[in-house]
């Protein structure tokens, strides 16, 4: 699942690459990720100009002229592709807009469990979810509103942080990252987080994404669609040496997710979850 540190590079790349391109045409191959409220995707989105590139928590949004909006929620599968129009065509793309500088942007999903939205501006609060996210984890908000969001939001902490309504932009992976610096078992429920522990998390969150940004700017380069993971610290991690203490990260799937941390710098039990 792309997280905020990739869309922020992601971003920044489209923004510099296809901003004021027209889009020739537009091909959709998987029909099941468009969702479009603002007439045929594919004629009405010709000879739009793409005015901003922006990003919204875990969504691109993409501004064309004629007050139109792309948006795409890659989910956990879903990644974006800027290539040459004659470069091979995945099984897995799902979406393909031909620009009029000769490349393609193409949306790729192996299981299609992204959306592509295409929506006229006044229709942006109608798409689901996208007004339900608390402010972007890179966004300015005080500790105390964090916590008024956080008493709201009940279960264990890993979950609050990847739902995205006390800040959004955080999945799995940066979920991991973020409770290991700030040294909190993932399955703690809310309810039992001190007010230190709520500080740290409140911290670490907009500090592991800042230096994750800086890592990516440098290697993702023009390989949208590809993950960079390897430098994370404990996620998918498991069985090798904890970078602060030396102990073993352990390692847990459920349900397709996997949840990597320290049992001895944030102990905590699996009893009576």
């Amino acid at each position: 699942m792309p997280e905020a540190p990739d869309l922020v590079v992601i971003k920044e790349f489209l923004a510099e690459h296809i901003v004021a391109e027209e889009v020739v045409s537009a091909r959709v191959l998987k029909p099941s990720v468009v969702r479009s409220l603002a007439g045929d995707f594919q004629d009405d989105i010709q000879d739009r100009t793409v005015d901003v590139v922006d990003r919204r928590g875990k969504w691109l949004i993409f501004r064309l002229s004629g007050a139109r909006l792309i948006l795409i929620n890659p989910m956990l599968t879903g990644a974006l592709q800027y290539c040459g129009r004659r470069e091979r065509v995945f099984n897995r793309t799902c979406v393909i807009l031909e620009l009029v500088n000769g490349w393609d942007l193409r949306y790729v999903d192996d299981k299609q469990m992204g959306m592509v939205y295409y929506v006229a501006e006044d229709q942006l609060e109608e798409v689901p979810r996208i007004g339900e996210q608390g402010p972007d984890v890179l966004d300015e908000f005080s500790f105390e509103s964090f916590q008024e969001r956080l008493r709201k939001s009940p279960g264990e902490i890993k979950g609050i942080l990847t739902r995205g309504k006390v800040i959004s932009g955080i999945g799995n992976a940066y979920a991991d990252e973020i409770l290991f610096e700030a040294q909190v078992y993932p399955f703690r429920k809310r309810k039992a987080l001190s007010v230190e522990e709520q500080g740290l998390i409140y911290e670490k969150a907009r500090e592991v994404v800042e230096e994750a940004v800086l890592v990516l700017r440098e290697r993702m380069g023009d390989r949208m669609h590809k993950k960079v993971r390897d430098f994370l610290k404990v996620h998918n991690r498991g069985g090798q040496p904890c970078p602060r203490c030396g102990g073993t990260i352990s390692q847990l799937t459920a349900n397709r997710r996997i949840t990597s941390y320290c049992r001895k710098c944030q102990p905590g039990m699996l009893i009576g979850r």
